[in-house]
């Protein structure tokens, strides 16, 4: 019975759609056999959930630690959800001693007397063990945001969720570099390409949702984030955009809040429509249709116009009481009036020379940060500036390109007096052995103790790392972020009080 059981759970709607010529018993048994296997774990006879509890828990919070990577002797590999379970049951390994090597981006254990980083527990149904992970980076991994299985061996293991999706929402397996803002009171959120269960090929014109704030009707940040997808028909999350021109995919960035022609607040962004990394087939703003909920072309650029917003603007008052829209990727060296009109007429941006704001010529190439510990240069790939009130400086998290141990998975730290800098000493604050973590961003709105504590996420992937080896569940997918900016490590790239 329960192999039957799982046999129904593990075939498609399609699969079981074929099997209308099946006598009427078997349908009915697969139908509640399903149901039985999808509920949760198949008790044992004696009515025990098989499952043996493994937690692993921040060191020095208490926390549980997404994406920690226990395999056995014999390389079967299990990674922790988002409360850092791992809900275990291999028949042939149960009531004996296991090792499980322990692996962990920013954390690690303490090697044994063989060099061996792991932990020895003897699984048992219904049994828990405690895993006490030492963390070195300075950020701490709080939860993936995005994808299947958010809270899966929680869920097993008969624990709550704090999210009201935690299995699957909007039909989302993986999604590609946010763009956030809050917009009508709410957090708007958008993705690029967007990986469906039902095939290899996704939504490549840009998928979205929204989500309340915290305090506002929101979970409080450390908790989650319950977003609610744009999805179509089926349910799975639908084009965000909409272009005359059919051919390519559609991305977008520059996501920001300006002012209209009537003091209303709207929508921009910047697009591209392309035929791959490489070749760009057009860009240009588009706006927001509050009506139609899409984003439309507003005014198409020239190629290689750097007259828009791109990367992850902010926007800024200056001395003399103007509203301007920073924009930079990650250095804020480009701005326009933070008007409609203006981001909309190529002519009224402006580009920082080092010197002075002017119009003639773009921004320049960004220079190098300085490795505070360590006085090597990083060459920045992609981030964003804030202004932080706890620090009263402009913060900087960007990750490097060309790093190690991972091409693109270094996130870095830095902080100026002004938007344009100079940014001078960077602290390394996350480490992605192997791995990309790109594209980062830090969400002001989810500031907290006055910006004190400060929030980033970024693209988790193996896309351009040159490891072959994925992670299930998280690869291409969004990971968030913790920053005290009161850690003492950080008084190396301190600017000022």
């Amino acid at each position: 019975m329960i192999r039957d059981a799982w046999f129904c759970a593990t075939r498609s709607f399609s699969a079981r759609q074929r099997s209308v010529g099946r006598s009427p018993g078997r349908r009915w048994w697969c139908a509640v056999a399903g149901a039985i296997a999808w509920a949760g774990a198949v008790p044992t006879p004696g009515g025990e959930v098989p499952y043996f509890e493994i937690r692993v828990v921040d060191e020095a919070t208490g926390r549980g630690v997404p994406l920690v990577e226990l395999e056995t002797v014999h390389n079967v590999r299990f990674v922790t959800d988002n409360a850092g379970r791992v809900a275990f049951h291999e028949p042939g390994l149960m009531g004996r001693e296991v090792f499980f090597h322990v692996r962990s981006h920013g954390y690690e254990l303490p090697k044994d007397g063989f060099g061996y980083r792991g932990v020895r527990p003897t699984p048992v149904a219904g049994g828990r063990f405690e895993v006490r992970l030492p963390r070195r980076n300075l950020a701490e991994r709080l939860y993936r945001v995005t994808g299947e299985g958010l809270y899966r061996d929680s869920l097993l293991l008969g624990q709550p969720a704090p999210v009201k999706q935690p299995w699957l929402n909007g039909g989302v397996l993986g999604q590609d570099s946010v763009q956030a803002v809050v917009y009508g009171g709410r957090i708007r959120w958008f993705w690029g390409d967007t990986n469906r269960a039902g095939y290899p090929l996704g939504l490549f014109r840009t998928s979205g949702a929204t989500s309340r704030r915290p305090g506002a009707g929101g979970l409080p940040v450390s908790d989650g984030i319950d977003l609610e997808y744009d999805v179509g028909d089926e349910g799975f999350s639908r084009a965000m955009i909409e272009l005359p021109e059919k051919e390519g995919v559609v991305w977008i960035d520059g996501l920001s809040v300006v002012a209209d022609g009537d003091g209303r607040d709207a929508m921009i962004c910047h697009y591209s429509r392309r035929a791959g990394l490489a070749d760009e087939l057009a860009h240009g703003v588009a706006a927001w249709d509050d009506g139609a909920s899409v984003f439309r072309s507003a005014r198409e650029r020239v190629p290689g116009a750097w007259q828009i917003p791109r990367g992850h603007p902010t926007r800024w008052t200056d001395t003399d009481g103007t509203d301007w829209l920073l924009i930079g990727d990650p250095f804020l060296h480009t701005r326009v009036r933070a008007t409609l009109a203006a981001v909309l007429d190529p002519s009224a941006y402006e580009a920082w020379d080092g010197r002075r704001w002017q119009r003639e010529t773009g921004p320049p190439k960004p220079e190098p940060l300085v490795d505070a510990e360590t006085g090597r240069l990083v060459t920045v790939h992609a981030g964003s500036c804030r202004w932080n009130r706890h620090r009263n400086r402009w913060v900087l998290i960007a990750n490097e390109v060309g790093g190690q141990p991972s091409h693109l998975g270094e996130v870095w730290y830095a902080e100026a007096a002004g938007p344009t800098g100079p940014w001078t000493k960077a602290r390394r604050i996350a480490t992605h052995e192997r791995m990309d973590f790109y594209n980062p961003v830090h969400h002001d709105f989810f500031d907290e103790d006055g910006g004190r504590l400060i929030h980033f996420e970024g693209t988790y992937v193996n896309t351009f790392s040159g490891n072959p080896v994925t992670t299930p569940r998280y690869n291409y997918n969004q990971i968030l972020y913790r920053l005290d900016l009161d850690d003492p490590r950080l008084d190396a790239v301190r600017t000022g009080p």
